[in-house]
């Protein structure tokens, strides 16, 4: 719609008409219809805001029969005021009185009783709400702004000034209604609701609250009446001591029985309002990344999956058994970093290791209060649940979870509301929600994994748990190598594997752990064979300098049965599968893909003398393929709709 991002838009649902706000300090007004089956829009005006500011936020309204009232706000303290018909309105009045950025505007018809007025409320960086009535009126009168008998003057925060807006069917008066105070930060939105005949106005804020607004008749004040989210004395300096970086959406449901909030962890928030206790109750939300996802790694009997991502993130996800019903859910966030998060791997059924954009890795046990909840939520049972720690928590000024022992939960030197209770989680039946996630899920830290001399890049566990293998970025011999570490007690192992000359981007071991490959920058793989007198060292077994045309992203191995065979997937739009017995310089077979190919995985057994394999490109599709494993050709794929 727009030559730069779009910012900001509204739709009229009564004249089929959408205003939409873009970067270039436009406001485009389009016509919307459907027709045979499918949208088309139609450009009816496009509007150069002067003066220049970017449109974060648009409000738009049918003003009379056929007019539109256009109310649009930014980077600017003011609001710009456009009416008129379809495709010809104009700007005809600016509202002052806020002190920052406006991020949100909302208008809304008012009570019946009030005939044609209309109510619009705006949100800004200075903390504040404020509403404008429109006093709707047919035919033209008055002259274009009036001052009014008004004395009160909060140091320019209330205005004394009434503006007009006409059409040649309608005349319209402003007035500054009300400036609400409640926020302690930025307002990031403002949505009215309409309900029995009562307006609602739910505002949601940086400081990790949603507030809700009614207008007391008795007095004629709105008043917050409800307020939800986080409490002041409960937050947090960092994501993993509770704080959520504020509530940058706020919405109702269509009956005004729920609300929902998105905050910067990536999380919906939803409350639910109990009719029996007039209260409004927490349930579940809708969670995940917000970030590039890079990595996820499958505990090693599949019972659960963990991801990790750019946006500083390691999250657990599990099938919630309710009753007859299965669904994926997340239901821990062990790591909560400082730097953007690369790979991962599960070393048993309670520990992983990942890497960052630091020099080290991090070993990370499971905790006791993870466990019981995986038990009685998901069936998850581990044989070692009791010598588990109880839970963890980030010491003030800590960078690193530390685990806690003992049954009171919080370490003695921790502020009320930063530690992590093992009692939250206890009694709980379903998975938690998103301040449990935060706060209560970390896993505890039990080792650091040094040597590589820049940010981490690929790491992989054994499939017995014993080695670990590890590479980090690199751009010349002496970084781009491969180092080994044993888990009993987590020392390097000489000598470093040697083959590649730029970044390692994958490693695999292969299911019966004799093997481990390797991919790389450099177009090449590699592939290290175990020592039969010493199971610790690796020994490089094959290379294929020349194997694809471009860089190497993913590998995966075969099942055993079928022979040393693996294949490989790079930005060549290719994935090539090789045969160690019969060749190191040419691949047996070669699937040609139509982007590039971003990861691939084998399934770890063959059904039926074939082989399945999962491919997914840079263009975000996921295809599964059948190869037959005696002529290793594909014999057919199917394409994943929903990828």
């Amino acid at each position: 719609m727009a030559d730069r991002p779009n910012l900001a838009q509204h739709i009229v649902h009564g004249h089929q008409v959408l205003a939409s706000g873009s970067a270039d300090a436009t406001i485009k007004i389009w016509q919307v219809n459907f027709v045979d089956h499918q949208w088309d829009t139609q450009l009816l005006q496009a509007v150069q805001t002067r003066p220049k500011f970017l449109p974060l936020t648009i409000a738009l309204s049918a003003f009379g029969t056929d007019d539109l009232l256009l109310a649009a706000a930014g980077t600017k303290p003011d609001i710009y005021l456009y009416a008129g018909s379809k495709g010809s309105v104009k700007h005809q009045a600016t509202l002052s009185g806020h002190e920052g950025w406006i991020r949100s505007l909302a208008i809304i018809a008012g009570h019946d009783q009030q005939g044609g007025d209309l109510l619009l409320a705006s949100g800004s960086q200075d903390k504040y709400i404020r509403l404008w009535r429109f006093h709707v009126s047919p035919g033209s009168t008055g002259s274009r702004d009036q001052d009014v008998n008004v004395s009160i003057d909060l140091e320019g925060l209330l205005s004394n000034k009434t503006h007009k807006l006409e059409t040649p069917a309608i005349s319209c008066s402003i007035a500054f209604e009300a400036l609400l105070l409640g926020h302690d930060d930025w307002i990031y939105t403002v949505q009215w609701k309409k309900s029995a005949g009562a307006l609602r106005l739910l505002s949601a804020s940086a400081d990790s609250s949603l507030a809700m607004w009614d207008h007391d008749e008795g007095s004629g004040v709105w008043v917050c009446t409800t307020r939800l989210g986080e409490i002041s004395a409960l937050k947090g300096s960092t994501t993993a001591t509770g704080s959520t970086g504020g509530f940058w959406v706020g919405l109702w449901s269509p009956n005004g029985q729920s609300v929902v909030s998105l905050g910067r962890t990536g999380s919906w928030r939803v409350w639910n309002h109990d009719e029996h206790h007039q209260r409004w109750m927490q349930g579940l939300g809708v969670s995940g990344h917000t970030k590039s996802v890079m990595d996820i790694a499958w505990a090693k009997k599949g019972s659960y999956l963990l991801s990790t991502g750019s946006d500083q993130t390691t999250r657990l996800h599990a099938e919630w058994i309710d009753g007859q019903h299965g669904s994926w859910r997340e239901f821990g966030r062990p790591q909560i970093h400082g730097y953007d998060l690369n790979c991962i791997d599960t070393i048993g059924e309670l520990q992983f290791v990942s890497g960052a954009d630091e020099k080290l890795l991090r070993v990370f046990d499971e905790p006791k209060a993870t466990a019981q909840l995986l038990r009685r939520c998901c069936g998850i049972k581990h044989v070692l649940e009791g010598e588990l720690p109880s839970a963890a928590n980030v010491p003030v000024l800590g960078l690193s979870n530390k685990a806690i022992v003992g049954d009171k939960g919080v370490e003695n030197n921790a502020p009320h509301g930063t530690g992590v209770e093992d009692t939250v989680l206890q009694d709980q039946s379903h998975p938690p929600i998103e301040d449990d996630l935060a706060r209560h899920t970390l896993w505890p830290e039990s080792e650091k994994l040094y040597g590589h001399g820049y940010e981490i890049s690929a790491v992989a566990a054994s499939h017995d748990g014993q080695m670990i293998a590890t590479a980090c970025k690199a751009s010349s011999l002496d970084h781009a190598v491969i180092r080994l570490f044993e888990t009993e007690g987590w020392r390097e192992r000489k000598p470093t594997l040697t083959a590649h000359s730029l970044t390692v981007t994958g490693l695999r071991f292969s299911s019966d752990d004799e093997y481990l490959l390797s991919t790389g920058r450099d177009r090449q793989w590699a592939v290290f064979r175990r020592d039969d007198a010493d199971g610790q060292i690796f020994r490089l077994e094959a290379k294929n300098p020349k194997a694809h045309l471009r860089m190497i992203l993913s590998a995966s191995w075969a099942p055993c049965a079928v022979g040393k065979v693996f294949v490989t997937a790079g930005r060549d739009k290719t994935c090539k599968f090789w045969d160690l017995q019969k060749s190191e310089s040419q691949p047996v077979s070669t699937i040609v893909t139509s982007a590039p190919v971003t990861a691939v995985d084998a399934l770890p057994l063959a059904v039926q003398g074939m082989l399945a394999l999962a491919v997914a490109t840079e263009s975000g599709d996921v295809t599964i393929y059948r190869v037959d494993q005696a002529a290793w050709a594909v014999k057919s794929c199917y394409r994943l709709q929903d990828s």
